[in-house]
């Protein structure tokens, strides 16, 4: 009899296996999904990077065509190149301009970079190089603008101060035209075709160049104020307009289209007393389209209903250009207000911006969720 109590005190010195119940379970799977947050849309490394490294406002920023880095300028007259991935380094500086650059824009397949200055001149870089390949000259003022031809020889369009629109072969010194405007000229694009020029100005109208009869063929009227920025459609057919009377209009810019060629007009976006040269854009799919505010915000209309998507706050003053990814859900988007400097700066391994703000300007990429 005594045996068998010995064994059961000493099993009872091992504790029993409690099962635990189903609803502990589903608690601590429940409590694991809440601390990873929801399901990412983008491969970016947190859903909202902060850029930090410019010197002065961030007029300009544009994607490379392959989505996988960037371009930014502004008024430090530096070009930053960024990966778009990871910790979003600054890889490359390109220096050359003497004034603030007004535009940036990659051509097609993203081996050059066109740059326009307050220097008066174009630049032309080699994105994977970062070499300066050609400088235009012969505007007399400020350029505000330019933008490369989708197709065809590498031509060039640029808009300026001194009231003209150009045409440019970079394989020449020299430009190729000069189509004379009354007013300062604040935006320029082709067409799809690059037979046509596209420019809007401080006179309102957004006026169409013929570069085969080298004229003026038609006016756009409807806005109110200068027109800021201009933005072509991926296929072509539509034409995307910011200006100071605080509305982003779409117009149908195809041959034989009514005479009455604008179609929508989006509004909720504001200019304001500084006068910025507020662009817009298109998303790859024609789906959504973006613009610059006054009111630090980043707006996100859907084309087919006019209906803001997305106010993304985070800048600290006027959102001067936004663009979207090639590829993915990703809007980027510059500005021109700034952050004082903190005391004591935080290291460089943030979790989510991945540089302190230092005295630099904000360019902030953010995820937008599909809708």
């Amino acid at each position: 009899m005594i045996e068998p109590k010995k064994r059961g005190a000493e099993m009872a010195v091992v504790p029993a296996e409690v099962k635990r119940p189903r609803t502990e379970l589903v608690a601590a799977a429940q409590s694991q999904l809440s601390a990873m947050g929801p399901p990412r849309s983008s491969s970016l490394q947190a859903p909202i990077m902060l850029l930090s490294g410019h010197e002065g406002e961030v007029y300009c920023c544009k994607f490379h065509p392959n989505g996988a880095t960037l371009a930014s300028s502004g008024y430090d007259r530096l070009i930053l190149l960024w990966n778009v991935y990871g910790d979003c380094e600054n890889y490359a500086t390109l220096k050359g301009h003497s004034g603030a650059v007004m535009e940036l824009h990659y051509n097609t397949d993203g081996s050059l970079l066109f740059s326009a200055s307050t220097d008066k001149t174009v630049c032309v870089w080699d994105s994977e190089t970062g070499e300066r390949v050609k400088r235009l000259k012969g505007h007399t003022s400020f350029v505000n603008s330019c933008f490369p031809a989708r197709r065809g020889p590498q031509l060039a369009c640029t808009g300026s101060d001194d009231g003209t629109v150009k045409l440019w072969d970079i394989r020449k010194k020299a430009s190729v035209h000069t189509f004379q405007n009354t007013y300062q000229v604040l935006s320029v694009t082709f067409n799809d075709t690059s037979d046509q020029i596209i420019s809007g100005g401080i006179d309102n109208d957004i006026k169409v160049w013929d570069l085969r009869q080298n004229k003026l063929i038609y006016s756009m009227q409807g806005h109110g104020d200068s027109v800021t920025g201009l933005s072509l459609s991926a296929d072509g057919s539509y034409l995307l307009s910011n200006s100071m009377d605080n509305s982003v209009r779409v117009w149908d810019i195809r041959p034989f289209a009514p005479k009455e060629r604008c179609v929508k007009i989006f509004q909720g976006n504001v200019h304001n007393f500084e006068k910025n040269l507020l662009r817009c854009s298109w998303s790859s799919d024609g789906s959504k389209i973006a613009a610059g505010s006054a009111d630090r915000f980043v707006y996100i209309w859907d084309t087919t209903s006019r209906r803001i998507l997305y106010k993304l706050p985070g800048h600290a003053g006027s959102v001067n250009e936004v663009v979207f990814h090639p590829e993915e859900p990703i809007v980027l988007s510059g500005s021109t207000g700034g952050e004082r400097p903190p005391t004591n700066p935080a290291p460089l391994t943030l979790p989510v911006r991945m540089l302190t703000k230092s005295r630099s300007r904000r360019m902030v990429a953010q995820a937008t969720a599909p809708v």
